[in-house]
């Protein structure tokens, strides 16, 4: 069979993708097969391709096909997120450009030209994954602010609301002035930044000479002071115990209130209480009965009751209020200090604490069953470490009740309409008026007004793994099949924003739509396993994101790569949980970065295209195998049988990076390097034994490989022989691992070690590698085993090590140079005399040197804070070079 001279990935993806979409491979309904199901972290509607969804889902998408090859019924479910506030962002900016204000059209007209934008725009990143390979249910796709999907948000919120786990209160929140909506705490980035420290005095009351010093970042919230808060043990302060100073400015009389909150260490020790514009001040404001006054509007501008820089932005007032101060001699100095600033997630505004009125879900007892569910290893986290910051998130104290509406028109609609100070909470207007006339019988629907917020984005996604499925709607027949979903892969940073709450919303809602009997029998849990991934970092250890401008192009990767080189680059150093640093700088030699690694994996792909082409242009006849082809032949099974045990193994514990390594050593380096060059006939003829077993073995070795890199094992496997229609590699089988023979693998490699040794005397002496050499091996019961029961094996050094003969021997070669073959030690008789001394003399300063860098390496692994911190790949590859430099020290130590 003739073999395309060339790999060219653009045309291999798009050939083989338009293939796999053409026979509906990726579509799944219920039948008879057990399913194995994943749904998408939902990206965001208004995102693109960026590092950390190829990541993430070619993480998926191995696990899918893998479980499509085992004979399940794959499932993976796509879908987008509507992202309430960023895509409400993106909306009105382009209103804007046009001339056009959002509050002037109207919700309804909004809306229209919300839905139309996500038409144009939403499913860009869903066409993008494809490009990578993604091999999702496409007509399965969803979208958080679909009709179904949005019942099912509203329907949870009334079920909820009549369990009394939901309340309307006023609360002290984060504030986005710019999208001006409310934040969870989840949606607020604390990041350190250089900022000033504003030393301002407050002069004591009844006195012209006497003054207090305040410290404060917010000289712009001055005008909405009502108390200074000194610590009750502060000697510099007990003398305005119980007394009154008067805030600059605006000459208000506040009290000096001592309290323990109050540490003395900062600043002068003394503090401006702002309880409109501060959590912990609002707490205090709380426990004093402080008046509260709100001199920020909701578009963080100053308003009439600050009296002072009415109209200015938060930034502009603070500059005139210091100006203010400094003419009236109140601010004292201004020094500079590293603080963090807390910032919205989605916009970079500057969050302002807010006291607004909200809709709450009470989280202690969810929070408690949530973690639970992890707890008890019924949701199992890969690695198990993070259970740790899912712990920490979910305990009793660091629990909060979960703030769930957004002052948005972007959004599920909250299902409250109000009469008066009334509230009736139902699915629809005309349930609320019939509640609603049960206590006042004369009303109609225009005497109901609905809420106008809409709901957080999360509390749509949090249903996601049921939702998919319309488990809220009447037919449950999907969701019985589908639920509970096997495995989620998604990010450590969102692991209370979504992971933790999809837990909980299984909890709360899995036998409402199921029933008990189901739940008892399969679980109640959304998914079984959670595979966290770690974040892509740049080299300063920032996460990569479009708004810092340092993330590459994700698709100009896969075109420079292709989508199977880019899948290895990022899959090659991406174990669970552990971060990337792409292209991070190289220390040693040891570590490839991402680019590095990408092109490796676009190497790879060339190696796999060659190695086939290499054995279609050999002839095959009917003959007996040699006897080195056919040795190489059974060991080549032996590893094979032993790789499949091991990758199994491996996936088994979510160590795809492992696997994927494992498989590129068995197929570069077993496979190409060495049963190639065993078989590789010297006339050109193959036998026909030793062809079928290699197209065999390089049959199930694309298979092995498939989820990693899908499209050149789907090329390959095409070529490797001729195929009926609908048989192709993402439908084969998934190889099983058959029994091997272990003393064959370990004779083999000695075999190897010999070859590899003479092949570097050649290349340190300079001697060609087309010049033969002889082989003397002292004589032994594991000698004569390893060489004399066994054509193949003299056949195999023969021919690998280019030598004339491989004899066994009493006694040892005087001019031939020792190394360990086994245990047993080999000479190689070279065409010249050797210096048996000056060899021995370089065999000890190897010696000393190694055990100068074992010292070295074991120092390192000896350091428990090293052991501790460092990455597990990290510390894994010292412990390799410490087995590997105590091997050859020991093997040079006999050798002498």
């Amino acid at each position: 069979m003739s073999a395309k001279a060339t790999y060219d990935s653009r045309q291999v993806e798009k050939k083989w993708y338009a293939h796999w979409m053409e026979h509906d491979y990726f579509r799944s309904v219920p039948d008879e097969r057990e399913p194995y199901t994943i749904v998408i972290p939902p990206p965001n509607v208004t995102g693109v391709l960026h590092m950390g969804h190829m990541l993430n889902n070619t993480i998926q998408d191995i696990l899918i096909r893998k479980a499509r090859l085992d004979g399940k019924n794959a499932c993976w479910v796509p879908g987008t997120d509507h992202a309430s506030i960023a895509t409400e962002a993106k909306v009105v900016r382009k209103l804007r450009e046009q001339g056009i204000k959002k509050s002037d059209i109207g919700r309804e007209e909004f809306l229209k030209h919300a839905f139309a934008w996500k038409e144009e725009y939403g499913g860009i990143i869903l066409q993008q994954l494809q490009l990578l390979g993604a091999s999702c249910d496409w007509s399965r796709t969803r979208f958080t602010m679909e009709p179904k999907l949005y019942a099912a948000v509203i329907k949870v919120f009334v079920m909820l609301y009549k369990r009394g786990k939901l309340y309307r209160a006023q609360r002290m929140t984060n504030w986005d002035p710019e999208a001006q909506t409310v934040l969870s705490n989840e949606e607020v980035i604390h990041t350190e930044e250089n900022a000033n420290l504003y030393h301002v005095r407050y002069r004591m009351e009844g006195t012209d000479d006497t003054y207090l010093t305040i410290a404060t970042s917010r000289p712009e919230t001055i005008m909405a002071d009502t108390a200074v808060a000194v610590h009750p043990d502060d000697e510099r302060y007990k003398k305005f115990h119980g007394r009154k100073v008067v805030v600059p400015l605006v000459n208000r009389v506040v009290p000096v209130i001592p309290d323990d909150y109050v540490d003395p260490e900062f600043g002068t020790g003394a503090l401006k209480i702002t309880p409109a514009h501060d959590p912990n001040d609002y707490a205090l404001g709380e426990k004093y009965g402080l008046e509260v006054i709100d001199t920020i509007n909701a578009d963080g501008k100053m308003n009439e009751l600050a009296q002072f820089a009415v109209g200015l932005s938060r930034e502009d007032a603070r500059v005139e209020i210091i100006k203010l101060l400094k003419e009236s001699g109140d601010l004292i100095k201004i020094e500079q200090y590293r603080t963090k600033i807390g910032r919205s997630e989605r916009t970079n505004a500057v969050v302002e604490p807010r006291l607004t009125l909200q809709w709450f879900m009470k989280m202690d007892e969810t929070a408690a069953t949530a973690l639970e569910a992890v707890e008890s290893g019924e949701v199992k986290f890969h690695p198990d470490s993070m259970v740790n910051m899912y712990r920490s998130w979910l305990q009793e104290d660091n629990v909060r009740d979960w703030c769930i509406s957004r002052q948005l028109w972007w959004g599920q609609r909250i299902p409250a309409w109000y009469h008066g100070d009334e509230v009736y909470v139902a699915e629809t207007v005309e349930e609320a008026l019939e509640e609603a006339r049960h206590h006042h019988p004369g009303l109609t629907i225009d005497d109901l007004q609905q809420d106008e917020d809409v709901l957080d984005t999360w509390f749509s996604s949090w249903l996601w793994p049921m939702s998919v499925f319309d488990g809220f709607g009447e037919d449950k027949t999907e969701l019985k099949y589908y639920y509970p979903t096997n495995d989620l892969v998604t990010g450590w940073d969102i692991m209370f924003f979504w992971v933790a709450r999809m837990i909980m919303a299984g909890y709360e809602f899995s036998e409402d739509l199921l029933g008990k009997e189901f739940v008892e029998k399969h679980g109640r849990q959304p998914f079984r396993d959670v595979y966290f991934t770690g974040m892509v970092r740049d080299e300063k250890r920032r996460k990569m994101s479009k708004s810092l401008g340092n993330s590459p192009d994700a698709l100009e990767l896969l075109d420079t790569y292709g989508a199977d080189g880019v899948r290895y680059g990022m899959l090659s150093s991406a174990a669970a949980g552990n971060d990337i640093i792409f292209d991070a700088p190289i220390s040693d030699g040891e570590v490839l970065n991402q680019s590095q690694l990408c092109e490796q994996g676009r190497k790879f792909c060339n190696k796999i295209f060659n190695a086939n082409r290499l054995i279609q242009n050999f002839a095959v006849a009917d003959r007996t195998p040699d006897p080195a082809a056919e040795l190489a032949t059974r060991w080549i099974e032996a590893r094979l049988n032993a790789t499949i045990t091991e990758v199994d193994r491996l996936m088994a514990e979510y160590r795809l990076s492992e696997a994927m390594v494992t498989l590129y050593r068995l197929i570069w380096s077993d496979f190409c390097s060495w049963y190639l060059e065993a078989i590789k006939p010297s006339d050109g003829t193959l036998s026909r034994t030793t062809y079928d077993a290699a197209i065999g073995v390089f049959e199930r070795m694309m298979t092995l490989l498939h989820p990693f890199m899908p499209f050149v094992t789907e090329e390959v496997w095409h070529q490797l022989r001729d195929r009926n229609e609908g048989e192709d590699c993402i439908v084969s089988r998934w190889p099983e691992a058959g029994s091997f023979d272990a003393g064959l693998l370990r004779d083999f490699g000695r075999l190897q070690d010999a070859v590899s040794h003479i092949r570097d005397v050649r290349n340190q002496r300079g001697i060609s590698h087309g010049e033969a050499l002889s082989l003397a091996v002292k004589r032994s019961p594991e000698s004569e085993q390893l060489l004399g029961a066994d054509a193949g094996a003299v056949a195999f050094l023969k021919k690998a090590g280019v030598l004339g003969s491989v004899d066994l021997v009493d006694t040892a070669s005087d001019n031939g140079l020792p190394f360990l073959l086994g245990n047993d030690t080999a000479y190689l008789i070279l065409n010249e005399e050797v210096d048996l001394a000056a060899e021995r003399a370089k065999t000890e300063e190897e010696l000393n040197r190694l055990r100068g860098f074992l010292k070295g390496v074991e120092k390192k692994l000896g350091n428990e804070r090293f052991v501790a911190n460092a990455p597990a790949e990290v510390v894994e590859l010292e412990r390799k070079k410490q087995a590997d430099a105590r091997a050859k020290i020991a093997s040079l130590e006999k050798m002498l």
